[in-house]
């Protein structure tokens, strides 16, 4: 215990609570949540404006204009994640990075167009409107999988840095053989 100018006792310092780390979490999960969102939702448009187009302007049934659409907001979905909702994380291995995103992707225009599927010709559902009702329907499912399997598989943080918890324990790993000289003088010192 040390004493301060009073001569009281004051306590050492204490590492920060338990509570700031799940604090630092939270606050580093809404980010990553945001920015998933924000190019979520520019996909979201993007699949919907190329599906709308291509129901629109071609003889193709609606799944098959969804999956065409579905591909495209994929393609624009990789790129917007990788440059800026996870641009931090690991970019060792891209290959492996690339191979998982197209499978997680693909099961997630599985869940997309499943929902537009079963609605269109199992319930028979097939106005402009309702069309495009489950196919964001769909897209909301899918986005869900989407989250949770690239933050968990695809795009990998990176190994957290221990943070040095004393100073002292700092200066042992940078200079290990420094030794106090004789008079009291810190070593290195004339």
């Amino acid at each position: 215990m040390e004493h301060g100018s009073s001569g009281a006792q004051t306590a050492p310092a204490t590492p920060p609570a338990p509570r700031a780390g799940v604090r630092e979490r939270a606050d580093r999960l809404v980010r990553e949540v945001v920015k998933f969102g924000a190019v979520g939702g520019a996909g979201v448009l993007v699949n919907l404006l190329v599906f709308n187009l291509v129901r629109h302007t071609t003889d193709l049934q609606v799944v098959r204009a969804s999956i065409i659409a579905t591909v495209v907001a994929i393609a624009f979905n990789y790129v917007g994640f990788r440059y800026f909702t996870y641009r931090d994380r690991d970019k060792s291995g891209q290959t492996r990075e690339m191979s998982l995103f197209l499978l997680f992707s693909a099961v997630g225009l599985v869940i997309e167009n499943g929902v537009l599927y079963t609605a269109t010709y199992g319930f028979g559902w097939d106005s402009p409107l309702q069309s495009n009702i489950f196919k964001f329907l769909g897209i909301g499912i899918g986005t869900l999988f989407r989250f949770w399997s690239y933050r968990s598989w695809v795009f990998r943080a990176l190994p957290a840095r221990e943070p040095v918890t004393r100073a002292e324990t700092f200066l042992e790993h940078e200079h290990p053989t420094a030794v106090p000289r004789a008079d009291g003088a810190p070593a290195g010192h004339r």
